[in-house]
């Protein structure tokens, strides 16, 4: 049967993976048809090769203004049974399909049998790997939710199973996908890519008397290392008393009782920030704090050093990559408060005699579309696609 060489890209939200590969492969004529399941596309894919099914992304929305998140979350997952069947229905004979992990894992079956490919793209690290490190926070602190639901889980395991082909973000993720027995071969190395036009250091000094200013941003939750942030924090103010610690509203279920806990702790919290409003929360910290147990690729990451902060991570972030210890920050152990309170309090000396993180000439490279683009494009050049 033969193969035309033309992609569907499936997703059933916007996210910034999805339209970047979109992006390609609509520049060099291989992409049929961009899928998602939103009211509206993306700036990145022309209309023509745009289709969208509204109905998804209303279900979700409903979902998550009357739902805890655990529960939202969990309905979310539920609807990709029929995501996939919606996949399936737009795919012809000879297409490869590029989609996210659990999102239509019958879809890629269906490609395969029918003369295609199935491409993966993985956000996280191996699904197994994501299961025990998870497993593991959720046992140490009693939490009553699994990481996520079952019915995702499972249909995490699958999708690996139906792939081909699984593009993965980070040297984490890549190594985790070996750990479980994925095929090296069939392993497609894919950083992601960020705008530094928009992403980019505050235009005025830093402040004399702005006290020591730790962000850290996007949900709280077990994975996200929750626990060790507020645990950090802690003993950072007994260095650094007026120190604070900036938080975004955004909690799972599973930190609930964490975050009780912690409440002596002068935490500023805000609530879901505008574009503008989310870059002027950089560029007014001094460091981000992300302690991750397991991300495939954390963007927050990638923007705060592009806003000039240093960032104090985990190996586990993914994006970890990104970060030269010494140069833009620090890479510590999962699970090692002490070692993020450490890491911090060494980069705030540096901060308060006004040294600034170097290598931004190297993150402008390494974060720039066109490398995105050319290391993408040359997967598919050795698969024989061009």
């Amino acid at each position: 049967m033969p193969i035309n060489h033309r992609f569907v890209i499936s997703g059933f939200a916007r996210n910034a993976g999805d339209d970047s590969f979109a992006r390609v492969l609509e520049s060099r004529g291989l992409l049929d048809l961009y899928a998602l399941g939103t009211r509206r596309g993306t700036k990145s894919v022309s209309r023509e090769h745009t289709r969208l099914q509204p109905v998804f992304g209303l279900l979700n929305y409903l979902a998550a203004v009357t739902l805890p998140v655990y529960q939202s979350e969990s309905f979310r997952f539920r609807l990709f049974g029929l995501f996939d069947r919606w996949t399936q229905s737009l795919l012809k004979t000879g297409q490869h399909l590029l989609v996210g992990t659990a999102f239509a894992p019958g879809a890629m079956r269906w490609v395969r049998q029918n003369g295609g490919m199935a491409f993966l793209q993985s956000w996280t690290s191996h699904p197994k790997e994501f299961w025990e490190l998870l497993k593991e926070e959720q046992k140490r602190w009693q939490a009553r939710y699994l990481p996520v639901s079952q019915y995702y889980q499972d249909r995490a395991v699958e999708s690996v199973a139906a792939a081909d082909y699984a593009c993965v973000p980070s040297t984490f993720a890549l190594q985790s996908f070996l750990k479980w027995g994925f095929d090296s071969q069939k392993l497609l190395f894919c950083p992601l890519w960020l705008d530094l036009g928009t992403f980019r250091p505050a235009p005025e000094p830093r402040p004399a008397n702005r006290p020591f200013t730790i962000l850290h941003t996007g949900g709280l939750s077990l994975r996200k290392g929750a626990p060790y942030l507020f645990e950090a924090f802690r003993l950072i103010r007994r260095e650094v008393p007026d120190a604070v610690l900036r938080v975004k509203r955004d909690l799972r279920n599973d930190v609930v009782d964490i975050v009780r806990r912690n409440s002596d702790l002068p935490v500023e919290w805000s609530e879901n920030l505008d574009f503008g409003g989310h870059v002027r929360r950089y560029q007014s910290s001094d460091l981000l704090l992300f302690p991750s147990i397991e991300d495939g690729f954390a963007y927050v990451v990638a923007e705060a050093l592009a806003c000039g902060l240093p960032v104090i991570t985990t190996p586990n972030t993914g994006a970890s990559d990104l970060v030269q210890p010494g140069v833009n920050g620090e890479i510590v152990p999962i699970r090692d408060a002490r070692a993020l309170a450490e890491a911090a309090l060494k980069w705030w000396e540096r901060l308060r005699k006004g040294e600034q993180t170097g290598g931004r000439a190297e993150l402008a490279e390494r974060l720039s579309f066109r490398r995105f683009e050319g290391t993408f494009i040359a997967h598919l050049n050795r698969l024989g696609i061009k």
